[in-house]
């Protein structure tokens, strides 16, 4: 069983299958933007970390190329060389980052990764557009690939859970505290599953398929992608209220300034201070060190591990119940580990 201990960066096996993903893929994800607009293409560098504002080379995090490495291990573990799988890496980096770019603009983010977000530094409506320039080269991408038919298909399902996912987290931000109508950590795991998991299930899903693998193989993929997402959300959640603001980049109590309805929240209400606590949360004037210990105190905290662990444990029955290739999925192993621990 997972037991989250600290770990600030990524271990060297989970640093060393991001990196070698990462280099498999990224020549065909810059002659993919290279083929959109010159302007289009220096935003989407932009957001990548290639270029500062005007197109001078930059040297920025571009993130961890994790669905990147989902697909490239995809294949592997279906038996088929990682790099039939380059075409699905980039298509889902190119929609990863397309989303990035529109959720930006709807939750009003300034920051990424340490620099403005693309319409903070070009404008809303540039920003929108390089999005759905990214859109575009992704099915693009997909479209021309062996098996280009299903692939886009699978895509297209991922991008409807994705849109619902979004609607469902925006729409939670109206939703009361307490009632009949408030949120449930049950209606949570769906949004997380639909908002995160869907893109990294897709990633792995569509380098089995890309591999040749059978459908049972591709599913299996994708349902273990799905849960890790929630994992993922999770452990963001909780990373959102107790982590070290020097490591993770988030402000101190960020979540809970903004009110946000993570699962460390929704599952303390639930508890016997859910009471004390939604009065907290109603108060504009609330200390959020004090929500803070309410929520811990109430079971907050060791719920969203708890649910945590209960995801891995889906991910890895998942994986349990088709045959795979050794190799691939012990490095998949490692990335989920490094993924549900990270500064926790």
């Amino acid at each position: 069983m997972t037991t989250f201990p600290s770990a600030v960066q990524a271990p060297a096996d989970a640093r060393h299958v991001l990196d070698r993903c990462r280099a498999l893929v990224r020549p065909a994800l810059r002659e993919a933007v290279g083929r959109t607009h010159p302007w289009v293409g220096e935003m989407a560098a932009y957001s990548f970390g290639w270029c500062e504002v005007g197109g001078a080379p930059a040297v920025a995090s571009g993130g961890k190329g994790i669905r990147q490495a989902l697909a490239v291990l995809g294949a592997e573990a279906a038996g088929a060389p990682g790099r039939v799988a380059v075409p699905g890496a980039v298509a889902v980096e190119l929609v990863h980052v397309f989303s990035l770019l529109h959720d930006d603009i709807m939750d009003g983010d300034t920051y990424r990764r340490g620099r403005p977000t693309v319409w903070q530094a070009y404008g809303t409506g540039p920003a929108v557009l390089a999005g759905d320039a990214l859109f575009a080269l992704a099915v693009e991408t997909l479209a021309t690939a062996p098996a280009g038919a299903r692939a886009v298909r699978l895509l297209s399902v991922a991008l409807q859970d994705l849109v619902r996912g979004q609607a469902d987290d925006l729409l939670f931000a109206t939703r009361p505290w307490t009632g009949p109508e408030r949120v449930r950590p049950d209606e949570y795991r769906a949004t997380a599953e639909h908002k995160t998991g869907a893109l990294l299930g897709c990633a792995a899903a569509l380098g089995a398929l890309l591999g040749g693998a059978p459908p049972a193989t591709v599913t299996a993929l994708d349902r273990a992608g799905r849960h890790l997402g929630v994992a993922f959300q999770v452990v963001d959640d909780l990373l959102g209220i107790w982590g070290d603001p020097d490591i993770t980049g988030k402000p101190v109590y960020g979540d809970l300034r903004e009110r946000k309805k993570t699962f460390p929240v929704l599952a303390a209400l639930d508890s016997t201070a859910g009471g004390r606590l939604s009065g907290l949360l109603e108060s504009a004037a609330a200390d959020p060190g004090e929500v803070a210990a309410l929520v811990e105190e109430a079971g907050g905290r060791s719920a969203a591990l708890a649910e945590a662990r209960r995801q891995v444990t889906a991910v890895e029955a998942a994986l349990a119940h088709v045959p795979l290739e050794a190799g691939p999925i012990e490095e998949l192993r490692s990335l989920l580990d490094f993924l549900v621990r990270r500064d926790l």
